[in-house]
């Protein structure tokens, strides 16, 4: 590859960050979208939930055509159905009209993270993935840090379409980044099999493999400990806490920097003390801020700073598991990285989906809710790290 690692790291974090974009920017907006579309609470919640059904549906898809056809043209080709989806989402004039364009635009959107992870496994290897995907965690967090307060300042001077014609913007200018920077990975030699039965035999070998299902598990839970926060931050912090639209982002952006610490404590730290150390510290730390997040709720006690330092603290958990845990899983698999990748992000996404659902439908009004997910999330994370990974195959980063 031609491409320089610090030019490429950005333009991949470009991509990956389509997800985190597609949600976090509108989120400030979610109790004004239900009053202009004239939608319950259950139903604007399901814009999120539904994203990541098609984020979910899609990886699985992503990831063998990579496989086969290369990187560069299946990247690509999601990326234009983002585009044309997120158009779709800024002319909707019902909830219903909404809700299938977000599940369009999430079928394109997944293309950025599958086969960027894929990337880079094809160009760094077992061995320096894990310091990548750090990197481009660090980066991408810039993403949702700044979203959601540029979200609600454009929904208040623009109202909510404009969130989607900016999102329409972002995704050419991922087309033009993709199509002129970045070369293809995948050598025509390493090319797999588009037969079903190959691909079938793949998910297979993944799905009997121990470490790699503990790895995946811990991820997607500790992903969607995140996602409980995405689908009821803004009704606990807007219509609980009462805080204004447009200032909303900036506690958003707080946690943010709680992830953006863990990447960088997991970069320090990672290669000295190998993804197993890393994991275990993270795990605890998850498990640790959403107890001491939901007891406090259980027991009637709802403090705006309480609950968001609590964040802080998981979304530094976040930030040190999720891109040890995705090198862990995908580092053995060299051979089909991109369907490994897809598996993963299929596995985290129907789970976050799932969630997200959940906690919309039975969403009290107080923080309760939301809460209880978090701390479930970080409990049954610290499960899976425990008792399914082999403690003695640590994978160094």
């Amino acid at each position: 590859m031609k491409n320089s690692s610090s030019k490429l790291v950005w333009i991949l974090a470009t991509v990956v960050a389509l997800g985190p974009l597609s949600t976090d920017m509108y989120l400030p907006t979610l109790p004004r979208l239900g009053e202009a579309l004239n939608a319950p609470v259950e139903q604007v919640q399901t814009t999120l939930s539904v994203f990541f059904a098609g984020f979910a549906v899609a990886q699985l898809i992503y990831g063998p055509l990579a496989d086969r056809f290369g990187r560069k043209p299946i990247l690509l080709t999601g990326l234009a159905l983002f585009t044309l989806a997120t158009i779709g989402c800024a002319v909707a004039e019902t909830i219903e009209q909404l809700i299938s364009y977000r599940f369009m635009q999430a079928l394109g959107a997944c293309a950025g993270p599958v086969i960027g992870r894929t990337i880079v496994r094809d160009i760094y290897g077992p061995q320096q993935a894990a310091r990548m995907l750090s990197m481009i965690g660090t980066i991408m967090a810039l993403a949702p840090a700044i979203a959601p307060i540029l979200g609600g300042f454009l929904a208040l001077w623009y109202d909510w379409p404009s969130i989607f014609y900016f999102l329409t913007g972002y995704g050419v200018l991922a087309i033009m980044l993709i199509a002129i920077k970045v070369n293809e990975s995948l050598a025509q030699a390493d090319r797999q099999s588009i037969n079903p039965l190959a691909i079938g035999r793949n998910f297979a070998t993944l799905l009997c493999d121990r470490n790699y299902i503990g790895y995946t598990l811990a991820c997607s839970f500790t992903f969607s400990g995140l996602f409980s926060f995405l689908s009821g931050s803004a009704f606990v912090l807007i219509d609980y806490f009462k805080v204004p639209q447009e200032q909303y982002g900036f506690f958003f952006a707080f946690v943010v920097i709680g992830y953006m610490s863990g990447t960088q404590i997991a970069q320090r730290f990672g290669p000295r003390l190998g993804i197993q150390a890393m994991l275990a510290r993270a795990s605890l730390l998850g498990l640790v801020s959403g107890l001491a997040m939901a007891v406090p709720a259980w027991l009637g006690w709802h403090q705006l700073i309480w609950l968001i330092g609590c964040q802080f603290l998981f979304m530094v958990a976040v930030g040190m598991l999720m891109p040890q845990a995705m090198a862990g899983a995908l580092a053995p698999f060299g051979h089909m990285a991109g369907t490994a990748s897809s598996l993963l992000g299929f596995i985290q996404s129907a789970i976050a989906a799932t969630v997200g659902l959940v906690v919309g439908h039975i969403h009290s009004g107080t923080p309760i809710t939301m809460a209880t997910s978090i701390a479930a999330m970080g409990i049954l994370a610290w499960l899976s790290f425990h008792l399914l990974v082999d403690k003695q195959h640590d994978q160094a980063v």
